[in-house]
């Protein structure tokens, strides 16, 4: 080992031998970045050789995509870096990346990648010994063996099932599914959880750039109120940076939340500790405070006006024609009818904060000062909570914190973390043809492996919202290329099932990820290093060109070479799908990507190209004038709009609408915001998962606060007391980064225990800790902590399931294992609510991540 790291310090070996070294390297070795003795390797220790900066992709999906710079010396990444292609200032920053970036080389490079194709060893047409999918050895084919075998037992199942029997993705495969008959897919929630469907039908935005305010303008608030937000670490980019900006420029910040997380101490935000999935009724009791303490003349905090002018339902003479006048949102607050008033001491038994402090943040949202309402999706990723966007909304119309300057409520998350509005400067289409899928059947997320498993499941179409239709399905092949699916959907126990069932799995993968372990034949597909380059979107005011940074390493194909192989095979017509190559889509996306000139509403071409640049690509495509070359933007890797106060790209959502709503409607069927809204009832209780209200109320989640009690009346605790949240985590982008040993070694992925929870279970810091749920049970070590409050527990989002299959139990502290396939309103997955009992095992204590062996197959 020692002198294959000398020989990668030293640079002189071709890049070719590098990588054939790898795979002679011990488990724990990672390609590039052997131990950290690269990382300190200067441009003047590289033996002689020359090297270049070369933007690489940073492409996963944790929302901030940042500049990710590689200086590469023959083939191979000597060092990394990030933006520096202009000073840095808060009005124009660098666009700097995280650890997560800037420990990329040792995930394209890991001595772990998938290095050729590969077939479980008892596998069979039919499925062979399904059993054992997740525990089987692997045997080493070729891709002709590979296409064959796959294409072979595809169409043996569409012989005897049909198409209907096909289950996929969605990614480059999946069109030469359609193509081939079609498949059944699936759709989820996913990251907005209820932000997804209620937001249209009562009037709000639902997506991280829609709902609030631009940067430069949230400078102008006087309370910044933050609900399950920690940009830190889930988009570790600009957003934090951002809010330094609104604080030194002398807002203060609350913080709403069960864990009092990085980016609140960065603010030193005021904590008011909640628990998950009771945000609703937390605002459902603020409502009362306001309504009850509103004075016009004495004590103004209630907008009458903007309630009035620009919603209905708030109360009796505001309903819509054709409803029950008592059905408003006052009386049901107040208990004029039901007799329960939803004060702040009703509220405080859900969500546990004291009934003083919702009084006191309900006087902080008052109309006449400058207020930011700030949700991230994650308390929207429970059961039950499809009324929180449409009770978000209520409480930002009560105070009318909508629609002016340093005003705002909505979601700041994502790639809208801290800044608002719609994007400034776009990408272009690849130019490929889409391809309908000819089978409409789609599962939900939270019920596909439960569907696969007892053959029939609830279609609502995709996305569609339609009438729940209870349908048979036979599943005899999954087929995985672009997601994490096994990993990322509820209840992966069901999950392992479904695959341990089906005649065939497939799955594209990079390593040995889940899906891949649980799959017949893994196809090593290339990361976006290793392609001709593209373009990513980040926050508003970017658009990030990166390019290859090497050949493809091994025998690894993109998903799109394998999608049109399998296709020869199934004699698929290929020029429907697949009818571009890959430098012509990617001159296609930069011809056609646009920027907002300075005016703030001309659209503009972005990139000047020249007949010379068509000749040199070897492309089609026509002369134009932008505002960067071709050469500079791939040079620089990054175009940027720079910004200002005064500027004309500042974005205030709702401006128009709250000035003169008669002129500027909403999309709603009302044409105001609905805080009584039909068309909401319509969308959930048709689809079948379970009802809700017209206005929003407090429903409790099956597995929230109130499910931790046996005897909720009597306040006696159950087989599974405690609640989990699954934050994101530094260590990872979803799954993605997880088998990186840097990563490891820095974030050790422990689960989170408040230190009163652990000094009465008898747990200390660093013992193995077991997790139980009505669905798995995972090991993870305890970090006792002040930061979470008591009876919730933090488990990172995103580590690779480990399982020990003669106990049962997940070793590596995978979320989703806890998960169960619950299906509630509009199929909103139950991620971020999920009840548990923790208690010390009794077993051998895990080891490190960090030293567990790498998932190496040479």
């Amino acid at each position: 080992m020692l002198d294959f790291i000398a020989k990668a310090n030293q640079l002189n070996i071709s890049r070719r031998n590098f990588i054939k070294a790898s795979t002679a390297a011990v488990a724990s070795l990672s390609l590039v970045g052997c131990g950290n003795t690269l990382t300190t390797t200067s441009v003047n220790q590289t033996a002689g050789q020359e090297g270049n900066w070369i933007t690489a992709a940073c492409w996963h999906n944790c929302g901030s995509r940042c500049l990710n710079k590689a200086f590469v010396v023959d083939g191979v990444v000597v060092r990394q870096k990030t933006d520096d292609t202009h000073p840095d200032s808060p009005d124009f920053p660098q666009q700097r990346g995280c650890l997560r970036g800037r420990s990329q080389r040792q995930q394209v490079f890991g001595a772990d990648r998938l290095k050729y194709p590969m077939r479980r060893k008892n596998w069979a047409p039919g499925g062979g010994k399904k059993e054992l999918r997740g525990q089987d050895e692997w045997v080493r084919i070729t891709w002709e063996e590979a296409f064959d075998a796959i294409a072979g037992e595809m169409k043996r199942i569409k012989g005897q099932y049909g198409n209907r029997a096909f289950f996929a993705d969605g990614g480059p495969a999946s069109k030469t599914l359609a193509l081939y008959g079609g498949y059944v897919s699936n759709w989820g929630t996913t990251s907005r959880g209820t932000w997804h469907g209620t937001n249209g039908p009562v009037g709000i935005g639902p997506s991280a750039v829609e709902g609030i305010n631009d940067r430069l303008d949230m400078r102008n608030c006087e309370t910044v109120i933050m609900f399950s937000q920690n940009p830190a670490w889930s988009c570790a980019g600009s957003a934090a940076y951002n809010f330094l900006q609104v604080k030194k420029a002398g807002a203060e910040f609350i913080a709403v939340d069960p864990f009092y997380n990085d980016t609140y101490a960065l603010l030193e935000a005021n904590w008011i500790p909640t628990r998950p999935s009771t945000d609703t009724a937390l605002l459902i009791g603020l409502a009362h405070t306001l309504i009850k303490e509103d004075d016009p003349v004495t004590n103004p905090l209630i907008d009458w006006e903007f309630l009035k002018n620009n919603t209905i339902g708030f109360d009796a003479d505001s309903m819509p024609e054709g409803s029950d006048p008592k059905d408003n949102f006052k009386d049901y607050v107040l208990g004029t009818y039901d007799g329960i008033p939803k004060s702040a001491e009703w509220a405080s038994e859900i969500c546990g904060v004291e009934p003083d402090r919702i009084c006191s943040l309900a006087r902080a949202m008052n109309k006449n000062k400058k207020v930011a309402i700030l949700f991230g999706w994650a308390s929207a990723r429970t059961q039950n909570a499809d009324s929180l966007p449409q009770m978000v909304m209520t409480i930002g119309a009560i105070t009318g914190h909508m629609g002016k300057s340093g005003h705002m409520c909505g979601v700041s998350c994502h790639t809208g973390s801290s800044n608002g509005g719609p994007s400034l400067v776009n990408p272009g289409g690849n130019g490929l043809p889409s391809v309908k899928n000819p089978v409409d059947d789609s599962m939900n997320h939270t019920e596909m492996w439960k569907g696969i498993v007892d053959g029939k499941y609830n279609f609502t179409g995709n996305m569609e919202w339609l009438k729940g239709q209870m349908r048979d399905i036979d599943i005899h092949m999954i087929y995985h290329d672009t997601s994490a699916r096994l990993q990322t959907a509820d209840a992966m126990t069901k999950g392992i099932e479904a695959h341990r069932k089906v005649d065939l799995v497939v799955s594209h993968a990079q390593f040995l990820t889940t899906n891949a372990k649980y799959s017949d034949f893994v196809l090593p597909v290339t990361t976006e290093w290793e392609k001709i380059g593209g373009l990513l979107t980040g926050n508003r005011e970017i658009l990030i060109r990166y390019s290859q940074i090497t050949d493809p390493l091994y025998e690894c194909h993109d998903d799109d070479w394998i999608a049109v192989e399998l296709a020869k095979r199934l004699g698929v017509d290929t020029s429907k799908a697949f009818s571009l190559d890959a430098k012509q889509q990617l001159f296609n996306q930069i011809a056609g990507s646009t920027v907002i000139l300075p005016d703030g509403k001309t659209k503009a071409p972005l990139v000047t190209i020249t007949e010379a640049d068509i000749a040199e690509w070897k492309v089609k495509g026509k002369p134009q004038q932008g505002q960067i070359t071709l050469k500079e933007f791939e040079e620089k890797g990054l175009y940027q709009v720079e910004r200002k106060p005064g500027d004309n790209y500042g974005f205030i959502p709702y401006k128009a609408f709250r000035n003169d709503p008669a002129k500027n409607p909403l999309k709603t069927t009302s044409g105001k915001m609905e805080i009584y809204s039909q068309a909401l009832i319509d969308r959930i209780n048709n689809m079948g998962y379970s009802q809700i209200k017209a206005i929003p109320t407090h429903i409790p989640p099956v597995e929230g606060y109130e499910a931790t009690f046996k005897d909720w009346k009597a306040k006696v605790k159950g087989d599974y007391p405690y609640q989990v949240i699954n934050p994101h985590y530094l260590r990872r982008s979803h799954t993605v980064f997880d088998n990186v040993q840097w990563l490891r070694e820095t974030w050790i992925n422990p689960v989170f225990i408040n230190a009163k929870d652990a000094k009465e279970k008898g747990i200390n810091d660093g013992d193995t800790v077991l997790l139980t749920s009505q669905h798995g049970k995972t090991l993870r070590t305890a970090y006792v902590t002040e930061r979470f409050i008591p009876g919730v527990l933090g488990l990172p989002h995103g580590s690779w399931v480990d399982m020990d299959e003669k106990t049962g139990i997940d070793t590596g502290g995978a979320d989703n294992i806890l998960c169960g396939p619950i299906s509630t309103g509009q199929g909103a997955s139950g991620w971020n609510s999920c009840v548990v009992n923790v208690e010390k095992y009794s077993g051998a204590p895990l080891i490190p991540d960090v030293k567990k062996p790498q998932r190496i197959i040479f």
